[in-house]
Order: structure tokens, then C-alpha cells, then sequence
């Protein structure tokens, strides 16, 4: 019986796992096999020892010769193994080269999660029977998969080009371009033309091929290894990249968080899980629901660190001033000047806090996973998806922003691997209860509607701004009355009286200037701008979806509005990046 070995039907906290996939060639050499199983065995090795709190899973199909010789070694090591059929089983099984393979086959299927990608559009089961077009199609759309959902590709190649479609050459190319010609269209291939694309990590093992000019490509000799990337500067290398190494260790510190936080996080209430169970009984949205449960409490809980943090030196900020002019202003005060030192000392340590345990960079980032989530549940729960192009929310997500980001994006990849369809699915019934329970309408209260939940965040962000924003006017103009009053009457008042109007006179202002000091770092106006304008394209959504006359129809407003929805949370995070806890305002 097949077993998914990377997420149960549970809905406890779980690690995101680093994800290998496998293409390789089918015919390799049988002197080369002994060394390729070394060499193979030792970066699992070295990644495994690497990943900390990460597991390492790996992504194969399991044709004979690359795949199946990955696999075996993975699972020597304890990794689990995933393993994604580009057809039917029988026709799969049918399709390897003999009786030997199958048999390996079948004890490789025994230990693994397994499922079937469902037919490229225009294929039937009759199609793809024998070899041909049709079913080159369904390899074509494997090594899609295979490089939408992983975090690094182990390529074991002889390193020539070949247009043959589905075979590893072009599965290499699609993971540096994101376009395979006869599957995909060119749209996201012109997107990473232009933009930082850091999903093209290859790990590739040169080898031979068992046939006439079997060698590999002139330049390249058999069983060296490196990686490979799309950098044109640099594109092979010993080492891992720095700025892989940097994702993969964001991802292990989510991981060592998640694990820390474990026992509080499965008691926080979460309406995406709760969906899950109720609408659509299926491991891969439960997989999705738990994560954003995950890195939806993580960031409340680094958001209120955060905001603490912020509150305590801004007050601290405030008291300095206090302290200062009570120092120049009133006589016999001279030991102020050592409390304002004290002050200082005590919020340098807190900003040295915050950013040793890095709460703002945490807080963002897992606000930003857990919306990247948000979205990725509800167009799965809708059917927003294609069959030949895996292109998903985690694939333009934070695309132009800094490549550091790219840890969500693996952190979502990992999250959609998993079974596309399944036939207990109603669909249709997803759709609407996506539309309900994402957008809503206005008479809805319910918080996690959006429409609901950014009105709402909208009146109650503009309220308070309003109200500090008056107190400030109040305490400026206060302070430039009390001026005026000295300038005229000062030589009618005693010595007691001036000092107090002079101390009043350098507080109130004081007051206003570290109010809108704060309201700056908080970004209250950008945030009501943001509110008012996601507000409005909800409300826009609802009324598309409400004209719409058929379920395609209304898929099409929710792609449209998901990216919509991606884009603002990636200028959310920008405008936040931009506005680091410091400690120079002291």
C-alpha cells in the first residue's frame, strides 16, 4: 500500500521539507553505476547533514536507471521518497524497459507517497498507450512538475542539448527558462528573462549513455559534478551558491521555530484548517491549511514582539527628550543628563535584541508566507489550475523583490506537491465556498473574509490615526502657544512659572515629533492607503463574480484577483523592509 510519507491527514505542525527532484538518463553505462551510487550517496549526505532542522525528501518518478538509482539510495538514508507519475500506473509500469526494472519498481512504490498527474489536455488513456507524441507529452509535463515543486533538480546528464520533449535536456532548460517548447507558453519564460529567477538550481552528475556516442559533450568528462545555475557569470560551481545557502537556511529557521512553538501552535484555532476538513478531505489542502496555521501564528506572535519593541523605544525616545530638557532647563537637575544615558543604554540593548533574534525580518516574512498560503488554499479549493502548467502562486510571488524572499517560495512549493485531482472532489461546491468564505460580501462579519476583515482594519487603522493625529496638532500648536505667551508676558512672570512654561514648551512638540516618528515607522497613512485600495479590489471581485455567467468564468476573477492580492502583500513587505527597527533615532 502506498504511503505518504511526507504529510499524514493530521492537522499537527509539520517541517517543510528540502525537495530533490530527479531526471536523469535512463540507458546509463554499467561501469559508470558503482561510482554514480557513491556519488549520489554522498550529496544526499552532505545536504542532509546540512538542512538541520529541515528533512530532506526527494521528488522521482522512478524510471529505470537515474530514477530508480536515486531512489534506492534515498531511502538507504531514511529519505523519503515522492514519486509522481507522469500516466496511469499500469501504463507507466508497462513503459519501463524490463522485467528487472519493474520488479524494482514495484519494491521502490512499496515505501513511497505516490500519485498520478492527470492527462495533458487532449490526451486520453487510448493515446498514450504506446509511445509517441501524446505520451512524450505526460514526460513533458512531469519534468514541469518535477521542476515546479522542488527546491533543487539532481540532474544525473551527459550535458547535451537534445529537443527531444520531456527528456532530461529539456527538463534542465525548463528549470533555468521556465518554458518547455510543445508544452508551455512563453508568457512566464519572458517574465525570468527580466527578473532574478533563483528556482534554477541544478546538481549535476556528468555521465555517459549506453548507446553510439554515448560521451558526454565536449568539455565535460564523466561522473565530475558541480552546480548549475542560470547565472550567466558564474553558472558552474563546486560549492552551493551563497544565495541558496541563505534560502535554505531561512527555511531551516522557520522549521526550528515551528518545532520550538510546536505545542502552542496546535492549539491556535485556524479557519483555513477547519475548511479543510469540512470541505475537502484531501492531505494536500490539509498540508497547505497547517502551514499557513504555522506561519500565521509566528507572525502574530513576532509582530507583537515587534510592536512592543517599537512602543518601549519610542517611549524611551520620548523620555530621553524629557530628561534632556529637564537637564538644560531647571536648575539642580544635573543628574538627568546620567538618566538619559540610562535611557539610551536601554533601548540600544532592546534594539540590540530585536535584531539579534531578527523579530522584524521573522515577523514579515512569515506574514508574507502565510498570505502566499492564503491564496495558494483558496484557488486549489477552486479549481484555479492548469493542466499542463504548473505555474502557481508560489511562482510569481515576491518574483521582483529581493532574491532572499525566495525561501517562501519554497516554502509554497513544498506545500502543493501532492495529488492535483481527486475524483471525491466537488469542485464546483469548492468554487463557491471559496467565494464565501475568502471574499464574502458586506453584510458578512466574519474576520477572515476579506472584504469584512480590510473594511474593518480600514475604519479602525483611520480612527486611530485620526485620534493621535490630533493629539500631535494639539501638543504642537500648545507648545507654539506657550511660545507666544513668553515672548509677551515673560517679564511679568516668576522665575518658577517660566521654567515650568519652558519645560511645557520643549515637551509638547517633543510629544508631537515622536508621534509622528512612530506613525512613520508603523506606516499608518501607506497602511490605510493599502486598506482602502485591497478593500476596493474585493469589493470589485465580488461584483466581477457575481455578473460572472459561468464557473470559468469566475475562476478567472479569482486567478486575477489572487495575483492581485500577491502583488500588494509584496509591496506590504517592501514598504516594511524599507522602515528597519534602528537604533539611530535615539
Amino acid at each position: 500500500m502506498d504511503r505518504p510519507v511526507v504529510q499524514e491527514m493530521t492537522d499537527t505542525v509539520i517541517p517543510v521539507p528540502l525537495v530533490i527532484a530527479v531526471s536523469g538518463h535512463r540507458n546509463l553505462v554499467a561501469a559508470e553505476i558503482p561510482e554514480i551510487e557513491r556519488l549520489v550517496r554522498e550529496f544526499l549526505e552532505t545536504i542532509r547533514g546540512n538542512s538541520g532542522e529541515t528533512p530532506v525528501a526527494v521528488l522521482t518518478p522512478l524510471a529505470e536507471g537515474a530514477g530508480q538509482l536515486v531512489a534506492t539510495e534515498a531511502l538507504r538514508l531514511g529519505l523519503p521518497l515522492i514519486v509522481p507519475l507522469p500516466m496511469p500506473r499500469d501504463l507507466y509500469r508497462q513503459s519501463l524497459a524490463s522485467d528487472a526494472d519493474r520488479q524494482e519498481f514495484d519494491t521502490l512504490v512499496s515505501q513511497a507517497e505516490v500519485f498520478e498527474l492527470p492527462l495533458v489536455e487532449g490526451n486520453t488513456r487510448e493515446s498514450i498507450a504506446q509511445p509517441g507524441p501524446a505520451r512524450d507529452k505526460q514526460y513533458a509535463q512531469l519534468g514541469v512538475y518535477l521542476s515546479g515543486h522542488c527546491h533543487l533538480l539532481l540532474a544525473i546528464w551527459d550535458g547535451k542539448d537534445s529537443d527531444r520533449l520531456g527528456g532530461t535536456a529539456q527538463v534542465v532548460h525548463y528549470h533555468h527558462t521556465d518554458y518547455m517548447p510543445g508544452l508551455t507558453t512563453g508568457r512566464s519564460h519572458t517574465r525570468h528573462l527580466i527578473a532574478d529567477y533563483e528556482s534554477d538550481l541544478i546538481y549535476q552528475i556528468v555521465c555517459s549513455r549506453d548507446q553510439a556516442d554515448g560521451a558526454p559533450v565536449a568539455g565535460l568528462q564523466s561522473l565530475q559534478t558541480f552546480y548549475l545555475t542560470a547565472d550567466p557569470d558564474n553558472p558552474r560551481t563546486k560549492d552551493l551558491p551563497t544565495a541558496y545557502r541563505l534560502m535554505f537556511r531561512r527555511t531551516c529557521e522557520f522549521n526550528r521555530d515551528a518545532l520550538r512553538y510546536h505545542d502552542r501552535i496546535a492549539r491556535h484555532e485556524s479557519t483555513l484548517l477547519a475548511e479543510a476538513k469540512a470541505i475537502w478531505p484531501s492531505a494536500r489542502l490539509l498540508k497547505i491549511a497547517t502551514l499557513f496555521r504555522t506561519a500565521d501564528w509566528l507572525a502574530r506572535q513576532f509582530q507583537v514582539r515587534v510592536d512592543a519593541i517599537l512602543r518601549g523605544t519610542y517611549t524611551l525616545a520620548a523620555l530621553m527628550g524629557l530628561a534632556f530638557i529637564a537637564y538644560a532647563d531647571v536648575n539642580g537637575l544635573d543628574y538627568m543628563i546620567y538618566v538619559f544615558l540610562i535611557l539610551f543604554a536601554i533601548g540600544f540593548a532592546l534594539y540590540l535584541i530585536a535584531a539579534k533574534r531578527d523579530w522584524q525580518r521573522k515577523y514579515l516574512d512569515y506574514r508574507s508566507l502565510a498570505e502566499g498560503l492564503r491564496v495558494q488554499f483558496y484557488w486549489l479549493m477552486a479549481g484555479v489550475s492548469s493542466q499542463t502548467d504548473t505555474e502557481f502562486a508560489h511562482d510569481n510571488f515576491l518574483q521582483k523583490q529581493d532574491v532572499e524572499l525566495g525561501w517562501i517560495r519554497n516554502v509554497m512549493r513544498a506545500a502543493t506537491i501532492g495529488q492535483p485531482r481527486d475524483d471525491k472532489t466537488d469542485v464546483e461546491s469548492g468554487l463557491e465556498y471559496a467565494i464565501s468564505h475568502w471574499i464574502g460580501d458586506a453584510n458578512q462579519t466574519n474576520a477572515e473574509c476579506q472584504i469584512a476583515y480590510f473594511g474593518h482594519r480600514k475604519e479602525t487603522r483611520l480612527l486611530v490615526h485620526r485620534i493621535t493625529a490630533t493629539l500631535g496638532y494639539v501638543c504642537l500648536w500648545t507648545g507654539i502657544a506657550i511660545t507666544l505667551f513668553l515672548a509677551i508676558f515673560s517679564a511679568w512672570l516668576s522665575e518658577g512659572s517660566r521654567t515650568a512654561l519652558l519645560v511645557l514648551m520643549g515637551i509638547l512638540p517633543l510629544a508631537a515629533a515622536v508621534r509622528e516618528a512612530y506613525a512613520h515607522k508603523k506606516a499608518d497613512k501607506e497602511l490605510i492607503k493599502q486598506y482602502r485600495f485591497m478593500h476596493r479590489l474585493f469589493s470589485n471581485a465580488r461584483t466581477q463574480l457575481d455578473a460572472a455567467r459561468t464557473n470559468s468564468e469566475k475562476r478567472e476573477v479569482l486567478r486575477a484577483l489572487g495575483d492581485a492580492a500577491l502583488d500588494e502583500h509584496a509591496e506590504w513587505i517592501l514598504m516594511h523592509r524599507e522602515r528597519p527597527l534602528e537604533h539611530g533615532w535615539l
